[in-house]
């Protein structure tokens, strides 16, 4: 069994950084992607950002320049790093790691269970 531990998250003031942190545990081969998505009260789950296991990056246009992603590989980690954050950053942000758990399987995607991040005007 895979498990996604999200930490970080809190009240901050726009304009303000916050540091969002992913481990993962358990028994597997590897993990390809990982990444964050958001949720606000009534939306949907949308892409923040992900990184893949060569630490190539994908940004929502939402948070290009003011987010960045980043992994230890070593540590089965994920990190986002928050700065400038505004009111409609809002959510809560949920940590997502697509795992091999056999070499020869195909990946399967794991959630955490999230971490609240609010950002008051």
């Amino acid at each position: 069994q895979v498990q996604l531990v999200e930490s970080g998250g809190g009240l901050v003031q726009a304009g303000g950084s916050l540091r969002l942190s992913c481990a993962a545990s358990g028994s597997f081969f590897s993990i390809n992607v990982m990444g964050w998505y958001r949720q606000a009260p009534g939306k949907q789950r949308d892409l923040v950002a992900l990184i893949n296991s060569g630490s190539s990056t994908n940004y929502a246009d939402s948070v290009k320049g003011r987010f960045t992603i980043s992994r230890d590989n070593a540590k089965n980690t994920v990190y986002l790093q928050m700065n400038s954050l505004k009111p409609e950053d809002t959510a809560v942000y949920h940590c997502a790691a697509d795992f091999q758990l056999r070499q020869q399987l195909p990946s399967l995607r794991t959630w955490g269970r999230g971490t609240q991040v609010t950002v008051s005007s």
